[in-house]
């Protein structure tokens, strides 16, 4: 089969891996992350708990951890299966459709993509992103309402349906725009030399 010109190469790459990457965002964070991970992962304080979340005092005969330790545990956990399940599919993709994407730029895409997104995912870069640019009113703003099984309402700042979740989805997608970039460009850089 003939190889096609380097620059139309490239934005088919670039598209795959950006479908990829951004079509499974949501499907990972919300059909793969487990659900304590979900509800754990931006904890953060020297409160001793126990691998459930539940408190725990000094001396449990249970193992025990800070609530810190614990949040990063949980977005470990989340960025793992995302990960992996981003990896696979893209692999899958792109030799389904007869193209192989070299090792080196797998690796960077991938790191790219699971650094950020424990980074994001743990909270206090978002955070700051929002004070920086002035997206604070718009986190308050817009909380979710929770009823509980008694009726009793309650407001959530992270979860589904808050601004925190669209700004969050909105930083994962922008990053993989970089992310498919580099893996394209690494992946054709040799070509582009001939």
């Amino acid at each position: 089969m003939p190889r096609l010109p380097l620059t139309t190469e490239r934005l088919a790459l670039f598209g795959t891996l950006l479908s990829v990457f951004g079509e499974l965002h949501p499907f990972c964070d919300h059909w793969v992350q487990g659900s304590k991970s979900a509800s754990q992962k931006r904890l953060y304080g020297e409160d001793l708990v126990h691998a459930d979340g539940s408190p725990a005092d000094p001396d449990s005969p249970h193992p025990t951890m800070t609530e810190s330790q614990l949040g990063r545990r949980a977005v470990a956990c989340h960025v793992a299966s995302y990960t992996a399940v981003q990896l696979a599919a893209t692999v899958a993709v792109t030799r389904a459709f007869g193209y192989r994407v070299t090792p080196t730029a797998l690796f960077a895409g991938t790191v790219i993509n699971a650094g950020t997104h424990a980074a994001i995912d743990r909270g206090a870069l978002l955070m700051w992103l929002a004070r920086k640019s002035g997206k604070t009113g718009y986190i308050e703003h817009c909380k979710a309402v929770r009823v509980d099984d008694k009726d009793q309402v309650t407001s959530e700042l992270t979860g589904p349906g808050s601004a925190w979740m669209e700004l969050d989805a909105a930083l994962h997608r922008a990053i993989g725009i970089g992310a498919a970039a580099v893996t394209t460009w690494l992946t054709t850089r040799t070509r582009a030399r001939r």
